[in-house]
C-alpha cells in the first residue's frame, strides 16, 4: 500500500531540536546489536582502519535496522559504532554533528519533518545519484514512494526511508464488549464512549493523548487540523492558524478535556501507555511506534484485553483521520569526512527485505509488502490509517512554526485564552517565522 505524502546553522537547528524532542519519540527498545539480523553489506573496503559513528536512538521500531546495520556492517578492518541513547539526546546531537564543518557522526536518523530545513542549510547529502546507482543491488524500488517523497526536498532524496509511525487508536477491547461499545470514529463517538464508560465507575478519565505542553500537544493539534484537511503551513507557503479548519480543530480538542486526566498537559507518550498499562483510561491515540508494547505481557497485565482501529476523525465527515505520519530514514551529513559511497551501501543494506521484515511487528517498514493484515495485532489499523492521513506539506518553516505557536497553543486548549484571540495570535507569530527564513 502506498502511502500519498509529501514530507519532516544555528537558530534553525534550535527550532528543529525544539520540535523534535516530542515527535515521534517510539518506546523503549534495547540497548545492543544481540539478536541482529545478519544481511549481506558489500561495500568497497577501505583500507586503512575506519571507524563509522551511528547516531540512532534506541527503540523498539529503530533497533531492528540499527542493529541490523552495525551488526552486518562491521568487518574487517571497517567498526560501525552506536552507543545507547535517548529521543531527545539523538536530537540534541544531529543539531550539534550538523553545526561544524566537521561532525561527530558519519550516519544519522532523521525525520520527514527535519528534513527540509536541514537540506535546504545544505547539512545532508542528496541521496539521488547513490539511489540510480545501488537501486537494483539493494531493490530500493520496494521502498514506498510516499515514504521517499516524506524524506525529499525540492525535489531530491535526502534520506532513505526506513519506517513509518502514523496515529492509532488502542482500546480496552473487554471494557468496550462489556459496555456495547464500538471503537470511536469521530471525536463525537470518543465522548458518547467516554460518557458511557465513565458511568460505570472503574475509569474515571476515559480518554488518554499526549498533550505534553512541551511537544506534543502541538502535534495533535496539528492531526486534528489535518483531520479538517488543512496543515500549518499551506502548499503555497502561507500559515493557516486563523482558517475555520484550525477553529474545528481546537474546539474538537477542547472538548475532549472533560474526559482526559487534568494533568493532560504533561503527559508526553510513555505516560500515555502507562495511563493504558495500568487501567486508568480505555481509550488512547498514541504513534504506532507505542502499540506493540502495549501487546507485552511483560508490560502489563491487561496485554491480552488491548485492541486497535485507526484513530478517529475530529468530526464523522472530516476528509481525514485525525493522525500525523512521521517517516524515519537514514541521512549521510555532508560533513563526514568518510566515502559517502560506501555510507549509503551500509544504509541500503539496513533497509533490504530481511531486516524490514525482522522489524515487525515493532515497526512499520518502508519496504513495500512487509506488513500485511496479519504479520502484528495492530496492522490492520496501521494500514487502514495509512490510506486515510492527510498528506503534510514539505516547507523549512515548519519546525520554527511549530515552535513559536505552541505556548499560544497550550493557553487556547487550558482556556486561558480566548478561541479567536488565540487563533490571531498563532497566526502572528506564524507569519513573522515565516517572514523570518
Amino acid at each position: 500500500m502506498r502511502i500519498h505524502t509529501h514530507v519532516r546553522n544555528g537558530v534553525a537547528a534550535m527550532a528543529i531540536t525544539a520540535t523534535l524532542v516530542g515527535l515521534t519519540a517510539c518506546g523503549a527498545g534495547s540497548r545492543t546489536n544481540e539478536g541482529a539480523t545478519e544481511v549481506e553489506c558489500d561495500y568497497t573496503m577501505p583500507e586503512a582502519d575506519t571507524t563509522v559513528n551511528v547516531l540512532a536512538y534506541n527503540s523498539s521500531a529503530i533497533d531492528p535496522f540499527t542493529d541490523t546495520m552495525v551488526a552486518s556492517c562491521t568487518r574487517d578492518n571497517v567498526t560501525l559504532l552506536h552507543d545507547p541513547i535517548d529521543f531527545s539526546g539523538q536530537v540534541t546531537k544531529t543539531t550539534a554533528t550538523l553545526a561544524g564543518d566537521t561532525g561527530t557522526y558519519d550516519i544519522i536518523e532523521t525525520y520527514g519533518f527535519a528534513v527540509p530545513e536541514i537540506a535546504s542549510a545544505g547539512s545532508i547529502e542528496p541521496l539521488d545519484d547513490f539511489v540510480t546507482e545501488y537501486s537494483e543491488k539493494y531493490d530500493l524500488d520496494a521502498l514506498d514512494e510516499g515514504m521517499r517523497s516524506a524524506l525529499s526536498y525540492d525535489g531530491q532524496l535526502y534520506a532513505l526511508p526506513m519506517q513509518a509511525q502514523m496515529y492509532i487508536m488502542a482500546y480496552r477491547e473487554d471494557v468496550f464488549e462489556d459496555l456495547g461499545l464500538e471503537a470511536p470514529t469521530s471525536f463525537e463517538d470518543m465522548i458518547d464512549a467516554a460518557e458511557v464508560i465513565r458511568e460505570q465507575g472503574d475509569i474515571e478519565y476515559p480518554i488518554a493523548m499526549p498533550w505534553s505542553a512541551t511537544a506534543d500537544i502541538s502535534t495533535n493539534y496539528q492531526a486534528a487540523m489535518n483531520s479538517e484537511g488543512a496543515d500549518f503551513i499551506s502548499e503555497d507557503g502561507e500559515a493557516q492558524f486563523t482558517t475555520e479548519e484550525s477553529r474545528t480543530a481546537l474546539e474538537g480538542m477542547k472538548s475532549l478535556l472533560p474526559y482526559m486526566d487534568p494533568q493532560v498537559t504533561t503527559f508526553d507518550q510513555p505516560s500515555v501507555q502507562q495511563q493504558m498499562f495500568n487501567g486508568s483510561a480505555a481509550m488512547a491515540v498514541m504513534f504506532s511506534g507505542r502499540m506493540n508494547d502495549l501487546t507485552l505481557e511483560t508490560n502489563s497485565a491487561l496485554f491480552e484485553d488491548f485492541a486497535f482501529a485507526a484513530p478517529p476523525k475530529v468530526g464523522a465527515e472530516s476528509p481525514y483521520l485525525f493522525s500525523r505520519l512521521s517517516v524515519d530514514g537514514w541521512a549521510i551529513p555532508a560533513n563526514t569526512q568518510l566515502d559517502k559511497d560506501m555510507l549509503f551501501q551500509m544504509m541500503a543494506s539496513a533497509v533490504g527485505e530481511d531486516a524490514s521484515t525482522a522489524a515487525v511487528p515493532a515497526a512499520y517498514p518502508a519496504r513495500e509488502g512487509i506488513v500485511t493484515d496479519d504479520s502484528s495485532r495492530y496492522a490492520v489499523a496501521a494500514n487502514n490509517t495509512i490510506a486515510e492521513t492527510m498528506p503534510a506539506p514539505n516547507h523549512p518553516a515548519s519546525a520554527a512554526v511549530t515552535n513559536a505557536i505552541r505556548p499560544v497553543l497550550v493557553q487556547v486548549l487550558l482556556g486561558q485564552t480566548d478561541v479567536d484571540a488565540g487563533m490571531q495570535q498563532m497566526q502572528d507569530l506564524a507569519d513573522a517565522a515565516i517572514d523570518g527564513l
